[in-house]
């Protein structure tokens, strides 16, 4: 009896779907639940387990909950500049478009560095914003500190031409696999240049700035894109490390890279918590503040500094998913799911039709609470096929983005 109400189950889901065919498949993910993750926290009491959870959100495309999470471990204050400082800070500096203020530079300039919080998917998806420009301007070389070296190292990723799941921690992240994707159909050169065997702090960051010195040296005449985390681009001298990676390479190459700070004048989870400076303009665009000679506002801690800061606007959510995503070439692509014999909450998985699907990045990821709930990815023309799972039973089908 079990068997035949399977069977009747499946031919009103393909008459009732009749622009889809829904099969059910054998899959198994580690991207995880939101009770998934919560229970995690319950589990874990060291120092850095909001760090992991603020990580496992961004991997699974929650980018609301990464910030929130990322704010759970990490000291959040109400700071507001005055009204005098705020009219001095507007009598110096104009606002400019972050992207277009950045080519401009990037054209006087043989290394640029950008880099990241690793919680924050949107970091990734500026990034990714600059790489067709930056290509058309030179640079044809990436080197991400997120991809895995050494034995490791994801050594056929160019030549499959997409990324999976060892190809980095974080690159497991929809929108760091599609900065990846988007670099190898430009034509970009990825490199890694993560070393952690001599440990972290000093040693690492020597051995990340000979990596790519080697790099550079094996190229004298190109330009590269470096990646990376938080402080490694930060040159001059650096507390603890006496120079952070940026300042090592200068040291060993005598480049001075044009560095580019995001992280620190980005929304936090709650507007409140944003720096005074972001929280003093009503900016509706990332972006750059110059002064009259054109130099940008640098973002400087102590002796050490990155020569732009951009500030990214706060973000809006269409349909609780961030406007960003709805950028660049994607399109808001909303699917029905009531009509899937599955127990919800699910997974939705987006791939691109051609990838395998058991060990690609997606190119996105909800989870979709309830049967009658739309779910709504971020995807650009062409073919996909959608994975949707509850981790007991999974199904699939195609899309397709006009």
């Amino acid at each position: 009896m079990k068997q035949t109400i399977t069977f009747l189950t499946s031919i009103i889901l393909l008459v009732s779907c009749s622009e889809r065919e829904i099969q059910q498949i054998d899959f198994s993910t580690d991207y995880k639940f939101t009770s998934e993750i919560e229970e995690q926290i319950l589990n874990d009491t060291s120092p850095s387990r909001y760090q992991r959870s603020a990580s496992d959100f961004a991997k699974k495309g929650d980018y609301k909950n990464a910030l929130i999470h990322w704010d759970m471990g990490m000291p959040t204050q109400d700071r507001n500049y005055t009204k005098t400082e705020i009219d001095s800070i507007n009598s110096k500096y104009s606002i400019v478009n972050a992207a277009d203020y950045i080519i401009q530079e990037a054209q006087k300039n043989q290394v640029v560095m950008i880099n990241e919080a690793h919680h924050n998917s949107m970091h990734r998806a500026f990034t990714k914003s600059l790489l067709q420009r930056l290509f058309d301007n030179g640079y044809k070389n990436l080197g991400l500190e997120a991809l895995n070296n050494r034995v490791d190292l994801d050594s056929v990723l160019t030549s499959r031409g997409y990324p999976i799941q060892k190809t980095g921690y974080y690159i497991q992240d929809p929108q760091f696999g599609n900065l990846v994707r988007d670099a190898l159909e430009i034509g970009y050169n990825l490199f890694a240049y993560e070393n952690m065997e001599k440990g972290g702090g000093k040693p690492r960051e020597i051995e990340q700035a000979k990596y790519i010195q080697k790099e550079i040296e094996s190229k004298p005449n190109e330009k590269f894109l470096i990646h990376c985390g938080f402080a490694h681009l930060m040159e001059g001298n650096y507390s603890g490390w006496e120079k952070a990676m940026a300042g090592r390479l200068t040291e060993y190459t005598g480049i001075n890279p044009l560095t580019i700070n995001q992280v620190e004048y980005s929304e936090r989870s709650k507007a409140k918590f944003n720096h005074p400076l972001l929280k003093a303009f009503n900016i509706k665009e990332s972006s750059v503040l110059i002064d009259d000679d054109n130099h940008p506002l640098k973002y400087e801690r102590r002796d050490a500094w990155a020569d732009i800061a951009v500030l990214h606007p706060n973000t809006k959510y269409v349909n609780n998913r961030p406007n960003w995503l709805f950028e660049n070439g994607n399109q808001n692509a909303s699917l029905e799911l009531r009509d899937i014999p599955i127990e919800f909450p699910v997974l939705v998985l987006a791939y691109k039709k051609g990838e395998d699907i058991n060990e690609a990045v997606p190119i996105d990821i909800v989870e979709v609470e309830n049967n009658t709930d739309k779910c709504h990815l971020a995807l650009k023309k062409g073919e996909y096929e959608i994975v949707v799972t509850s981790k007991v039973k999974s199904y699939i089908f195609e899309k397709t983005v006009k």
